[in-house]
């Protein structure tokens, strides 16, 4: 692979706040992009791209995703699994059928889909001057601080913790590497849609909202670009070639504080 040539990335969850802001990030940096969602295609998703629908729960939906990945191109150079369904209520009352729905949403996609990939991304690397592929796997700060009415989801993010190291050791040998990302509260579709919990008050989305602000050193809500663009840092190698294996949190410092502070 020469260094003029374009580099791939395929991305779950294409469609939503993070996934439409990380296919900016790559498009902007000149990579070209594979875009999964349940979601029909939207609007000024890159025309050079491929855009596929379908539902990453469904093992034999993943199997057709890389038949079409396979026609489109024959090596990958980064793979971000950021695709997740959140079922926010208590754990009590939470269904086996809602907690199977999240596990394989959020945690069996991503080993279903490393297994496909592999030889994509394998192939990459054995051939690029720049350096070997990459695996960022989206977690959530709820995977090592969490809160009541959302047991399913933080167990599904933990798990992906550890399923990124068990990742990394065993592809490394591929020079893939493998981290996480671990977004705190950012302000995205799901994010609001989570905030019926409580957790935030309430009030409206915006008095919601402002209350979680308040709870980070920084004061803000975080942004789908500032999460775009640390996903990006761990998928290119120029920047994190010496990372793997790790779990980068991105919470504008929300977890640094003492909940007794």
């Amino acid at each position: 692979m020469s260094e003029s040539e374009t580099r791939i990335l395929l991305i779950t969850g294409a469609a939503g706040g993070i996934g439409r802001a990380t296919v900016d990030v790559f498009t902007e940096k000149g990579w070209q992009v594979i875009g999964v969602d349940r979601q029909t295609k939207y609007d000024g998703f890159p025309a050079d791209g491929l855009y596929i629908q379908a539902d990453i729960s469904l093992p034999e939906q993943i199997e057709n995703i890389f038949e079409q990945v396979s026609g489109f191109t024959d090596a990958l150079d980064a793979v971000v699994n950021n695709a997740a369904v959140q079922i926010a209520k208590p754990l009590l009352e939470t269904t086996a059928e809602e907690w199977d729905l999240v596990m394989a949403s959020n945690l069996r996609s991503v080993f279903l889909g490393a297994k496909l990939a592999h030889p994509l991304l394998a192939k990459r690397s054995s051939g690029s001057s720049r350096g070997g592929a990459a695996i960022v796997n989206v977690s959530s700060v709820h995977a090592v601080a969490t809160s009541a009415d959302i047991a399913s989801y933080a167990a599904s993010k933990g798990g992906l913790l550890a399923l990124t190291r068990a990742m990394a050791i065993e592809f490394a040998a591929d020079d893939i590497r493998v981290n996480a990302i671990l977004p705190g509260a950012v302000d995205t579709p799901m994010l609001r849609a989570g905030l019926s919990r409580g957790h935030a008050g309430d009030g409206t989305i915006l008095d919601r909202l402002e209350n979680l602000a308040r709870k980070t050193v920084n004061g803000r809500v975080g942004q789908p670009e500032e999460i775009a663009r640390a996903i990006y840092f761990l998928a290119d190698n120029a920047q994190s070639s010496y990372m793997t294996g790790q779990a980068l949190i991105v919470d504008g410092g929300a977890t640094c504080r003492l909940s007794t502070e």
